[in-house]
């Protein structure tokens, strides 16, 4: 089914060029001088950009989470993604890393959840519900759970992405996830957040889902297999 809605010029509008704000930073418009290289807004913008153009057909599932961790996204560019996840070869997302470590970071979040995930990947699309990460005060590597007005200022991207996305069904990650669908009059089904012990009730209802659904994996090459090994 055609996508109508130009996505990326709405997340540029809204979320590309926002300035981050007290106790929100934007990682796609803004850098920290010890952590990220001097390009590394771009990069994640490429990144992001790139998850987006994977996801050109029809999406199966619409996944919204709350916000971006300090470890995944908020490096990545990508919800409930790490950049270690894009530097592997057999990941099926691909990007560059935007932090100066010699290691790029990972999140276990973000692990859980693409074991779960990666074979149906292209029919799954995840977005966070504030698209900034959101931290305590003076602890950059820290996270905490968004405010109403921090949900209610990135509503409007929400339901551009849901618009774009056309889903079948739409899983609310967590409770806020769940809070702002409901805030633009949208169906969604709550769904435990993988992290804090949740992995294997996150697991379940989502594979319930996509067996509902009636979704194939995706049978992708190995690098092995690329390298004709």
């Amino acid at each position: 089914m055609l996508k109508t809605v130009n996505i990326w010029q709405t997340i540029e509008d809204l979320v590309v060029n926002h300035e981050s704000l007290p106790g929100l930073f934007n990682p796609y418009s803004d850098t920290h001088p010890e952590w990220d290289l001097p390009d590394a807004t771009s990069i994640r913008v490429d990144n992001l950009k790139r998850y987006i153009d994977d996801h050109s057909g029809e999406i199966e599932i619409l996944l919204v989470a709350e916000a971006p961790g300090p470890w995944g996204c908020r490096f990545s560019g990508i919800p409930i993604t790490s950049e270690a996840q894009l530097l592997d070869a057999d990941f099926p997302a691909k990007g560059r890393q935007s932090t100066r470590r010699d290691e790029p970071f990972s999140e276990y979040s973000a692990s859980i959840y693409w074991r779960i995930l990666a074979p149906y990947y292209g029919q799954l699309f995840t977005w966070n519900t504030v698209p900034m990460h959101p931290y305590h005060p003076g602890k950059l590597d820290s996270i905490r759970t968004p405010r109403q007005s921090e949900i209610n200022l990135f509503l409007p991207v929400l339901e551009a992405v849901v618009s774009w996305a056309m889903p079948r069904k739409i899983l609310a990650v967590g409770r806020k996830a769940e809070n702002a669908i409901g805030r633009i009059g949208v169906e969604a089904e709550y769904v435990r957040h993988p992290s804090q012990g949740g992995a294997k009730m996150f697991e379940a209802a989502v594979l319930r889902v996509v067996e509902e659904l009636g979704l194939q994996p995706v049978v992708r090459q190995t690098t092995m297999e690329t390298d004709g090994l």
